[in-house]
């Protein structure tokens, strides 16, 4: 029996579900932002408590790992591997534009390529492209959105753009009949658990010890503006 807890911080939304053998028992999800570092354990605690489980019950953890928030991903990571240091279980993690693709793909019934993509800075995005069997055409990567942006890829299929960072594509590619926008689309632990079963089926843990979040860009520090 495969115990699963899932976290997933990668915007400002908070979320953690749980599964059993693939089966979701439940899930938690904050809309607020910034709420990660305050409730993220007081929801996982009651998220054991409401699924009747201990937490020595645990097969493993597994983590959104990114791309998305640097703070987000840092809290996320470093709860899970507190998680898994603490009960000796193993580390998952999945990649969190990956875990949108796999909840709009559900209910696409034309078998479209799937682009979801989350906001960077300006006109940026972090994105990958999918096919309708979530094999990947195109790894994670940033991309600056202008008017030649996914002028190749449309030709060859037409594309589910979702995710937070998908306002920006649709000022621009909104006029393509190939382009096809779903709102109301971020990552989910209840999607980071389901892809996180396949995973531990195949013992695809990662090293408790150095795995570190994929932030896809460096973090820039800036200096807080001086009052007036």
């Amino acid at each position: 029996m495969a115990l699963i807890l899932s976290i997933e911080t990668a915007t400002k939304v908070c979320s953690i579900a749980m599964h059993r053998d693939g089966e979701l028992l439940g899930s938690v999800e904050l809309l607020v932002d910034r709420s990660h570092s305050e409730y993220l354990a007081v929801m996982i605690k009651d998220l054991i408590n409401y699924a009747g489980v201990e937490t020595k019950e645990l097969s493993a953890v597994a983590v959104s790992k990114g791309p998305g928030s640097y703070t987000g991903l840092r809290i996320g990571v470093s709860t899970a591997k507190g998680l898994c240091f603490g009960l000796e279980i193993p580390l998952i993690s999945v990649n969190s534009l990956l875990a949108m693709a796999y909840e709009v793909n559900k209910y696409n019934l034309k078998g479209h390529d799937l682009c979801p993509m989350l906001d960077a800075r300006r006109m940026e995005v972090y994105c990958l492209i999918a096919d309708h069997q979530l094999n990947l055409k195109q790894e994670t990567h940033s991309r600056i959105l202008e008017e030649a942006s996914f002028e190749k890829e449309l030709k060859d299929n037409p594309i589910l753009f979702f995710g937070n960072g998908m306002p920006k594509s649709k000022d621009i590619l909104g006029k393509n009949d190939k382009a096809f926008f779903i709102e109301d689309i971020h990552p989910r632990a209840s999607n980071i658990g389901f892809l996180a079963y396949e995973k531990f089926k195949n013992k695809d843990f990662e090293n408790t010890v150095t795995f570190e979040p994929f932030y896809l860009k460096d973090f820039i520090a800036t200096k807080p503006k001086k009052l007036l």
